[in-house]
């Protein structure tokens, strides 16, 4: 039977109500203290693990404290200390990129508009997500990054693989009060039980409503 989509909404209401209460820990896995470390960390995260971000800027973030900091050392010093995260060449070119227009246009502060974010070299909608969602506590949209597109696919919240139009299917069935932790709760499902290879259904506090869970069994679990 087709799910319309008052019932999807539903559903997905009462996934983020178990998800809360299965992961009550839920929070931004990116290690920071203020909007422009956990701006520099989110770049950094693209295509690397948040564990190998957050070895890095344990150190990076004693080495540079200020956009400034970033820009008083050469491009190949920078991509030494940004090695490990990959694509460190791309990602310095990008941090120093954004560190100039955020001395040169934002008197050295992180913007607080989806708009102003964009502008910054090596910022897409996800990392403005987080930055907005997490420092400035502003839900403007939906992050979606590898955890959250496989998730949502496999919850049938979306049938999309593009990253924006995942985020739009989201927004349209997620309350905007949730839209910040969301991504967040997929992301601690994904590490702990909804793994990539083998899905641990048996453990799972959604299986009841997942189709994909349902599918694989062959049966509605009690």
């Amino acid at each position: 039977m087709r799910e319309s989509k008052s019932q999807r909404k539903e559903r997905t209401e009462q996934i983020i109500k178990l998800l809360k209460r299965a992961h009550p820990d839920t929070k931004c896995a990116l290690n920071h203290s203020n909007a422009f470390e956990l701006l520099i960390a989110t770049i950094l995260s693209a295509q690397c693990t948040d564990e190998r971000v957050n070895k890095v800027t344990a150190d990076l973030f004693r080495k540079y404290r200020k956009p400034e900091d970033y820009l008083k050392v050469t491009a190949t010093e920078l991509q030494e200390d940004i090695r490990t995260t990959g694509f460190f060449r791309n990602k310095t070119k990008s941090i120093q990129g954004a560190c100039t227009m955020l001395i040169e246009e934002f008197g050295g502060e992180v913007p607080q508009t989806m708009e102003e974010l964009l502008r910054l070299p090596g910022v897409a909608r996800k990392t403005a997500n987080v930055v907005l969602g997490v420092a400035y506590r502003k839900a403007e949209g939906i992050v979606v990054d590898t955890h959250v597109t496989r998730l949502s696919r496999r919850l049938a919240l979306t049938k999309e693989r593009d990253a924006g139009k995942i985020e739009k299917d989201l927004m349209e069935l997620v309350p905007r009060k949730d839209w910040i932790i969301f991504a967040h709760l997929l992301i601690f499902h994904g590490r702990r039980v909804c793994k990539a290879r083998r899905p641990l259904c048996e453990d799972c506090a959604v299986e009841k409503l997942c189709p994909s869970s349902i599918l694989k069994t062959g049966r509605i679990p009690k």
